[in-house]
């Protein structure tokens, strides 16, 4: 028979697994609404754009985007891996389906197709405009499962907060910004997520998840290599110190094979063998190995050593000598993104993060577990490569998030426990160890009885494990509690200072989302001393001119940072955009801007350019513009050909556009385009961006003619003169040298930059 004291303890055990499991579900169900609410907020606070201006794409890759995601949706899959764009990098062109990453394209297209089929009549530009938006959710949603893998659901919820307002996700991710991070950044941290839940869980349908996650991060962007680094890394880790199980072997098999399947047929040999056939065993595989592993790095360090790069590629050797672009790679080196990070901009693009990351860290050690010291090689690994790389910043912003997430819930758990336990009515509550996590503790009379009830079972073994349950069950009692505990008004004021830090994150995301990142560079805007708002619509206007004003077939020369736009916006065709696959061509734009007139005439000339645009910004004050990229390409264009020498556009080592600028410099082809009659606009020449007044002011063309200039100046459209044009004036020649000159220009005149 059952004792008395089973018949009492049964319904309150039952009662009390009841309320638990009552209180699991009500708190799984506030969960699921918080997330939803996360999901709100990391949607709308990216529609400041939208807003603010109008529904338009951002900035200057995501219009190459655009376009292909509109050929895909107009032409299906098949011609889309088939496409061979005739209308970039002319005369060379570009297999597209080859050289993107499609990831992004695909998504987008695919919700086009679904919204469309569900008789939601929206249009391809509107679905990438707002698919950043839509993934930012997600990958809050990601950040939440992987930290609750970690530390619990409360710091997931806390994660996944900070991510879904966190500035330097919002650079990338706003309304408009259509490019490759939009959906890579939700890639990369599920990723992350399966790999951990398999981890802990050693469950092959995960990882078979996670084999699938990385396979699209690797569609949607380079940073893959990110992955393919870091989590071979943490497999090691583990490895070294000692932390190999089968759960590890799950979770990175189906990624990478070798390194653990080697470990784990150790293991296994291990086990079969005597600890001597073991230690001989190990013996000729280690002999054997290092043979051949010698033999290997020979022949690597043979064919490495042929290779100018060392078998590095050029970003590659950029993250890992941060100068190694500027002395070496030009190219590389002028774009924005890829110059190392200021330390300011830490603090505008993860704010009071950088402060609560280390005690994230701290955190992760209380316990030490596999995931949690995933969690810290991934914040150092991304804090390194965030300091070399500006663009980084966005690997490190999920990782920050992360961890000061892990770092506040646990604040606030030392905390709220502190308060607790000092609360009146409260401090001396028997169910407070039990709301704790741990239950009542059992008297020592107590015991004896239960072992009694335990011989009616009828295996010895059962009755030895139910003894060794009930012994277990002590937990540290209420004084041992309280030796965690901080003062009652200490706590209180951490509690609030914590609150006014989260408050002050809130404002100043939501600052950085409306002001700072979510002005296209399409349309720019300025306001003026009374208030008023003053929108520079200047580059839809140029594009909308050249697709109305000239040829479909013609072709225009440029800078390559404007070269998706022109082909996405204007339809026409370019010579370099921005994917900067092939740096002779952009070296051969950039020797003809750097070149006199003439010289640069003939350059355009012989690759069939009818139009040259150039961005300008002296009039408006608009600092982006060509002068000031001016430097660039001539670094890039010295780098190929020879006769353009940096130091020839300098005066005692500075770049000056005033009357002490050099002849060189005032004579190239860059400076007469952006300055052609530009004294006219204030009888001056006073640059506004420069803060100087222009060193040659007046001054004709002879090769060009200016044929369109928007209306505050900042895009300028000139069109080549053709060659009976530019010889009329000069002396007549012979009829003889006249044919001599004709037959050679029909053969095909040596290019005077070769």
């Amino acid at each position: 028979m059952a004792s008395p004291e089973s018949a009492v303890n049964g319904p309150t055990m039952t009662a009390g697994a009841a309320s638990k499991s009552l209180r699991n579900a009500f708190g799984g169900v506030i969960a699921f609404i918080i997330l939803v609410l996360i999901g709100v907020l990391a949607f709308s606070i990216r529609l400041f754009s939208v807003i603010k201006y109008e529904s338009v794409i951002h900035e200057f890759d995501p219009y190459f985007n655009y376009r292909v995601t509109q050929f895909l949706s107009k032409n299906g899959i098949y011609d889309f891996w088939n496409w061979f764009d005739d209308r970039t990098w002319y005369p060379l062109g570009r297999v597209i389906g080859g050289t993107v990453y499609p990831g992004l394209t695909l998504t987008a297209g695919t919700i086009w197709k679904v919204v469309n089929s569900l008789n939601i009549p929206l249009s391809v530009e509107t679905v990438c405009v707002f698919t950043a938006p839509i993934f930012s959710a997600f990958a809050s949603w990601a950040a939440y499962l992987l930290t609750k893998e970690v530390k619990g659901p409360g710091a997931g919820l806390t994660a996944a907060a900070l991510l879904a307002m966190v500035p330097s996700y919002i650079s990338r991710s706003v309304a408009g910004s259509y490019d490759n991070e939009a959906v890579a950044i939700f890639a990369l941290v599920f990723t992350f997520y399966l790999y951990i839940k398999t981890l802990n869980t050693g469950s092959l349908f995960y990882a078979t998840l996670n084999a699938l996650a990385y396979f699209y991060m690797v569609c949607s962007w380079g940073g893959y290599t990110f992955i393919i680094n870091l989590i071979p890394m943490h497999v090691l880790l583990c490895i070294v110190t000692g932390r190999y199980s089968s759960r590890l072997y799950i979770a990175y098999a189906p990624l990478v094979f070798i390194i653990i399947h080697v470990v784990a047929l150790a293991y296994y040999i291990k086990g079969i063998l005597s600890p001597k056939m073991f230690k001989v065993a190990v013996t000729l595989v280690v002999s054997a190995g290092l043979a051949v592993c010698c033999a290997v790095i020979a022949i690597l360090i043979a064919v490495v050593a042929s290779s100018p790069t060392k078998g590095w590629s050029g970003r590659s050797l950029t993250l890992l000598d941060p100068t190694y672009a500027s002395k070496y790679i030009p190219i590389i080196a002028s774009v924005s993104e890829h110059q190392p990070p200021t330390w300011p901009s830490y603090f505008m693009d993860i704010n009071v993060l950088a402060f609560l990351v280390p005690a994230g860290i701290i955190a992760c050690f209380m316990p030490l577990t596999d995931s949690s010291s995933f969690v810290i090689l991934y914040i150092v690994t991304s804090v390194y490569f965030s300091g070399v790389m500006v663009r980084l910043m966005l690997v490190l912003a999920p990782a920050a998030c992360i961890l000061s997430g892990i770092a506040l819930s646990e604040a606030f758990n030392v905390l709220t426990r502190s308060i607790k336990f000092q609360l009146p009515g409260i401090a001396g509550n028997p169910s407070i160890a039990e709301e704790n996590g741990s239950s009542t503790v059992v008297a020592p009379n107590d015991i004896p009885k239960t072992e009694e009830a335990a011989k009616e079972k009828p295996a010895k073994k059962n009755r030895k494990k139910e003894k060794e349950n009930v012994e277990k069950k002590p937990t540290p009692s209420k004084t041992e509690k309280r030796l965690l505990v901080l003062p009652l008004e200490a706590s209180v004021i951490a509690v609030l200072l914590l609150v006014l830090l989260g408050a002050f994150y809130v404002v100043h995301c939501v600052w950085a989302a409306a002001e700072a990142y979510s002005a296209p560079s399409i349309v720019l805007t300025s306001h003026s001393n009374d208030g008023g708002l003053h929108v520079f619509d200047d580059f839809r206007e140029a594009y909308s001119w050249l697709s109305h004003n000239t040829d479909v077939d013609d072709k225009v020369a440029s800078w390559w940072d404007y070269g998706y736009q022109t082909t996405a916006m204007a339809n026409r065709t370019v010579l370099v955009d921005n994917n900067t696959w092939n740096n002779t061509h952009i070296a051969t734009v950039g020797t003809a801007m750097s070149s006199p007139e003439k010289q640069a005439w003939e350059i355009f000339h012989s690759l069939d350019v009818k139009y040259v645009l150039v961005v300008f910004g002296g009039v408006v004050g608009y600092p982006s513009d060509d002068i000031n990229k001016f430097l660039w390409m001539v670094r890039i264009g010295g780098g190929v050909f020879p006769h353009i020498k940096e130091p020839d556009y300098l005066r005692d080592g500075q770049y000056r556009i005033d009357a002490q600028a050099t002849p060189t410099m005032l004579n190239c082809l860059m400076y007469k385009l952006s300055y052609f009659r530009f004294v006219e606009t204030d009888g001056k020449g006073f640059d506004r961006v420069r803060r100087t007044e222009i060193g040659k002011k007046h001054f004709k063309l002879t090769h060009f003619e200016e044929v369109f200039t928007t209306h505050h100046w900042m895009v300028r459209i000139y069109k080549l003169k053709p060659q009976r044009n530019r010889i009329r004036g000069k002396t007549k020649k012979s009829k003889s040298s006249r044919s001599v000159s004709s037959k050679r220009d029909v053969r095909g005149k040596r290019n005077p930059w070769h």
